[in-house]
C-alpha cells in the first residue's frame, strides 16, 4: 500500500476549516473517518466533508483496523492520554501542539508509544511551508550574518468563556496555545536551545488564564523575545536580526493555501521581497508523516523536539511565580 489511512479523532473547527480540504487530492494521505462522543455531530461532519467513516467514540475509531494513523486535535489536556490510547490501538499519532500540559507528560507518553512502536509527531505544520525552508536555508547561508535576535509576535482576540482555549483546567491561556509557536519558531531558526528563560504573565482575572505573556529565550550568543496575547488583535509577524542584515515573515503561522506568503530580506545589497507559495502546508506535513510510516523511517520533526518545546514553557511559567530567570532543564 502505497498510503496511509487516517482517522480523525474528535470533530474539529481547525481540522473542517483550514485541513480536510488540503488533503482529499493527496495520493499518500486518505481520510478514512471521523469520532466525536456524539455520533450524530460526528455522521453530520463525515457527511459535509465526503469521509466514508463516522463513529461515535474515540474508543471506536481506534478499534478500526482500517485505520492507520489518526490525527489528534483534542484540547489540550487530552492529548497525552489519547496519544498513549492510540498506541494501545497500534495507531501512529499526529498530536496537535502543544503535545502535553508539560514535559514531563510529553516524555511519557513519547516514551509509552515507542515501546509500541508506534511513529508519533507534534503536528507544528508551519515547518513544512516553503516559507520556513527557505528562512532556515537564508540563515544557514550566512546572507544575513550570524544571528543575533529573533522577535515574535502573535495574538487574536477571543473572550468567549466557553471556549477550551479560556479554560484554565483545559489547558487553556496563550502561552501553550500560541506561545508555542514562538518558542518553537525561535528554537527552529537557531537549530539551538535556551539555557534559560525570563518571563512576564497577565492572567485574566476570571478566565485565571494567561492573556498576555512576554518572554526573553537566552540561546547565548543570541536572544529570542516574544509577546504572545489571547485578547488583543489578530496578528502574527516573526523578525529576526543578524550581523549583516535582517529578515521579517509577514504571514509565519497561518498562511492561506490559496495565496503566496511574503518575506522580506535586507542586507547591504539592499532589499527584496520574496514571494514563496501557494503551498499547502498542513498537506506537506501529513504527506511528510506518511512517507515516515510507509517507509519506516524517523518522523521530519523528531518526537523529542516536543519534550524541549515543553520544557521552554515550564521554564517560563516556573518564571511567573518566581520572578526571576528560570533554567530550561
Amino acid at each position: 500500500m502505497d498510503y496511509l489511512r487516517w482517522g480523525i479523532l474528535s470533530v474539529s473547527h481547525i481540522y473542517h476549516l483550514r485541513i480536510h480540504h488540503e488533503l482529499k487530492d493527496s495520493a499518500k494521505v486518505k481520510v478514512m473517518g471521523i469520532a466525536s462522543r456524539d455520533k450524530a455531530k460526528a455522521d453530520s461532519e463525515a457527511r459535509f466533508l465526503g469521509i466514508p467513516k463516522s463513529y461515535g467514540s474515540y474508543e471506536a475509531l481506534l478499534a478500526d483496523p482500517e485505520i492507520d494513523a489518526v490525527y489528534l486535535p483534542l484540547p489540550n489536556h487530552l492529548h497525552a492520554e489519547w496519544v498513549k490510547k492510540a498506541a494501545d490501538a497500534g495507531k501512529h499519532v499526529l498530536c496537535e501542539k502543544p503535545f502535553a500540559l508539560n514535559a514531563g507528560q510529553a516524555q511519557e507518553a513519547i516514551d509509552y508509544a515507542k515501546a509500541k512502536n508506534v511513529h508519533v509527531m507534534e503536528a507544528f505544520m508551519y515547518r513544512f511551508h516553503p516559507q520556513w525552508v527557505h528562512a532556515r536555508d537564508v540563515i544557514r547561508s550566512g546572507e544575513i550574518g550570524t544571528v543575533t535576535s529573533v522577535n515574535v509576535q502573535f495574538a487574536y482576540s477571543n473572550t468567549n468563556p466557553a471556549d477550551i482555549r479560556n479554560i484554565l483546567e483545559k489547558g487553556g491561556g496563550g502561552l501553550l496555545d500560541i506561545g508555542c509557536y514562538a518558542i518553537s519558531t525561535s528554537r527552529f531558526l537557531l537549530s539551538a536551545e535556551p539555557k534559560r528563560v525570563v518571563a512576564l504573565i497577565h492572567r485574566d482575572p476570571a478566565f485565571r488564564t494567561d492573556v498576555l505573556s512576554s518572554a526573553i529565550l537566552d540561546f547565548g550568543q543570541a536572544h529570542a523575545v516574544f509577546t504572545v496575547s489571547t485578547q488583543s488583535a489578530g496578528f502574527q509577524r516573526v523578525e529576526v536580526l543578524g550581523t549583516d542584515g535582517s529578515m521579517t515573515i509577514l504571514l509565519p503561522y497561518n498562511a492561506y493555501d490559496d495565496v503566496p506568503v511574503t518575506t522580506i530580506i535586507t542586507t547591504g545589497l539592499g532589499t527584496r521581497r520574496v514571494n514563496l507559495g501557494p503551498a499547502s502546508q498542513y498537506r506537506l506535513m501529513f504527506e511528510a508523516f506518511s512517507s515516515s510510516v510507509l517507509e519506516s523511517k524517523p518522523v521530519p520533526t523528531p518526537p523529542s523536539d516536543a519534550v524541549c518545546n515543553m520544557k521552554v514553557i515550564d521554564a517560563a511559567f516556573r518564571s511567573e511565580q518566581s520572578g526571576l530567570w528560570e533554567a530550561v532543564r
